[in-house]
């Protein structure tokens, strides 16, 4: 089956500094977008808005990816309007603190997110996914599930989990239509990130000596989820400047 745009696409995390360069770049391709948040609900509004604004069509959708039974729900009466064709798994939290001095909530918490979030957004999505014969599901990883990061073994751990999760699902439905890649970025600028690396931790970790643009993610998204990426699946991509 070739598609090429017109589809549904779902963005969690989507009222975030990567996860809003994303939909704005998707309904720019022509997709209808979904824009989901949890607590940020008049942010993803005001997305959605900026979309429509400038010709594309998007949608605001407020759930908490953790809550299984709330997320089902809420895709339940996303699907009555058709399948997603492309999702965007992009919710993950920050709980920074070295392991030793790291609480049991701050592990769980990002865990949750990032793990059990993508099988609660996921696993609903795919039968109806798998019957259209066409697919693209993408997910937002990091460099630090890839090089590691002190401070950050539970953020490490959870992108780790989703970066196997992704070439396991891409086995699971190859033969299908269907394309799972994960996009890893490094140090982007983003309100999220603001503080954390001055210009010579910077210049230190990064070769490119910068920091990259949300857009600069949003750009390789774009070509995984379009048909010129028929044949890409079961990658790990990182977008960090040479970082990894």
């Amino acid at each position: 089956m070739s598609i090429t745009a017109g589809q549904r696409a779902l963005v969690t995390g989507g009222s975030g500094g990567i996860g809003s360069a994303i939909c704005r770049r998707l309904a720019r391709d022509g997709h209808e977008v979904y824009v989901h948040s949890n607590r940020s609900v008049a942010v993803a509004d005001a997305v959605v808005s900026d979309i429509i604004a400038a010709g594309g069509r998007a949608k605001a959708l407020c759930f908490d990816i953790t809550d299984a039974a709330a997320t089902g729900l809420a895709l339940e009466m996303t699907l009555k309007e058709g399948p997603i064709q492309i999702l965007v798994n992009n919710a993950g939290v920050h709980d920074d603190a070295v392991l030793p001095g790291m609480s049991a909530e701050q592990w769980h918490r990002v865990i949750d997110v990032s793990v059990n979030g993508f099988f609660n957004v996921t696993q609903p999505l795919l039968l109806p996914m798998i019957r259209t014969r066409w697919g693209r599901i993408i997910n937002i990883s990091s460099v630090s599930a890839l090089l590691g990061n002190r401070g950050q073994v539970n953020y490490a751990a959870a992108k780790g989990a989703l970066n196997s999760a992704t070439k396991a699902l891409a086995l699971e439905v190859a033969t299908r239509g269907i394309t799972v890649n994960a996009v890893a970025p490094g140090i982007i600028g983003t309100p999220m990130s603001e503080g954390l690396f001055d210009a010579k931790t910077i210049e230190r970790l990064v070769p490119m000596n910068r920091p990259g643009l949300p857009e600069e993610v949003a750009s390789l998204v774009s070509y995984l989820a379009s048909a010129d990426a028929s044949y890409v699946t079961a990658q790990i991509i990182s977008v960090s400047g040479g970082m990894a």
